[in-house]
């Protein structure tokens, strides 16, 4: 069973009582413990998480239900991650602890870097999603969302060159209320839930951190979900992080790292609607885009710390993720767009 930490739920309560309704008969009926609504560390089904979102939209007549619970949450309710992002010397950074840490607080999702869909120069997407068979429900889509494009604005003191929002359902609010929270258009029934934003985001600097209290913060992360409580499909991305570059990313070599035979670690991932090729890819994908667009070292390099025997695997996997070239992504940070 797929989990998240109450957090998530922080302003809720608020916001129901606001509306006229009850928030502890609406956690009951939905499945979420009472006690979630003012705590943050209780684990909630996710199933029943985005349930008593929904719920509370449908009985409450309040189809924007999402966004206004994000107005009322702030970057604490991530707890030590919000730690390490504050102290992050730059947005890079702070988006790649999020992308790596991110299961802690919500096993299931993932927050990272796409190409942008519509080949804008110098724009990327950054992209929330779920595992496959994980349901992204609309409210909690639209308040998580919210909460990611806060938090931006909150770390850079302002805007922060949001280009547009991508939703890939229709909301049930007008959709000036939406573009009103965000600032930017919203675009509907789009492929993937996604804030475009500039390319050059990850290089802006943060305010002055602790160096030493964001390290204590990614060491506590590190041990805060031990292997076995997260699915096997984040503990296999996990393990070909500490592979690509170093070791042969194979089945085996990722098996005897997390102490499975390779046989049950493939039956877990099938019953998790995945393979290990799939990851593999994926896992190969995100890393190129980040070191071909936040790096200048050599294709032959890229290629190895991707796992890839030659420069021109490297080539050969560009074309099919992206239908462009290596060197395309690097120029414009998009496919098909040198």
């Amino acid at each position: 069973m797929s989990v998240i930490r109450s957090a998530g739920l922080r302003g809720l309560r608020a916001t129901v009582a606001e509306l006229g309704g009850d928030a502890e008969a609406l956690a009951r009926a939905s499945g979420v413990p009472v006690r979630a609504l003012d705590a943050d560390d209780v684990l909630v089904p996710e199933t029943a998480m985005g349930e008593v979102l929904e719920l509370a939209a449908r009985q409450l007549d309040c189809p924007d239900l999402g966004l206004r619970v994000a107005g009322r949450q702030d970057l604490g309710m991530l707890g030590p991650l919000a730690v390490a992002i504050q102290n992050s010397p730059t947005v890079g950074d702070a988006l790649d602890c999020t992308v790596r840490y991110l299961h802690v607080h919500a096993r299931s999702l993932s927050l990272r870097l796409e190409p942008d869909p519509y080949r804008a120069p110098g724009v990327v997407g950054l992209s929330y999603t779920a595992l496959p068979g994980v349901p992204l429900p609309a409210q909690g889509l639209e308040l998580s969302l919210g909460f990611v494009h806060r938090s931006l604005t909150f770390l850079l003191d302002g805007p922060y060159g949001l280009r547009s929002v991508e939703l890939p359902h229709r909301p049930g609010a007008p959709l000036e209320r939406y573009e009103e929270f965000f600032g930017v258009p919203v675009r509907v029934r789009r492929p993937a839930a996604m804030l475009r934003v500039p390319l050059s985001l990850r290089s802006r600097p943060l305010g002055p951190g602790d160096e030493r209290l964001r390290q204590l913060a990614l060491a506590f992360l590190a041990q805060e979900a031990p292997p076995e409580s997260a699915s096997t499909t984040h503990r296999v991305r996990g393990a070909l992080e500490q592979c690509l570059g170093t070791t042969p990313p194979e089945v085996g070599t990722v098996a005897r790292l997390l102490t499975l035979h390779p046989r049950t670690l493939q039956r877990r991932l099938a019953a998790e609607g995945t393979t290990f090729a799939r990851v593999l890819d994926e896992a190969r994908r995100q890393a190129a885009f980040r070191y071909l667009t936040g790096t200048d070292m050599p294709m032959g390099q890229v290629a190895a710390l991707l796992g890839l025997s030659e420069q021109s695997a490297l080539s050969r996997c560009c074309r099919r993720w992206w239908g462009t070239t290596p060197r395309a992504v690097r120029r414009y940070g998009v496919p098909g767009s040198g």
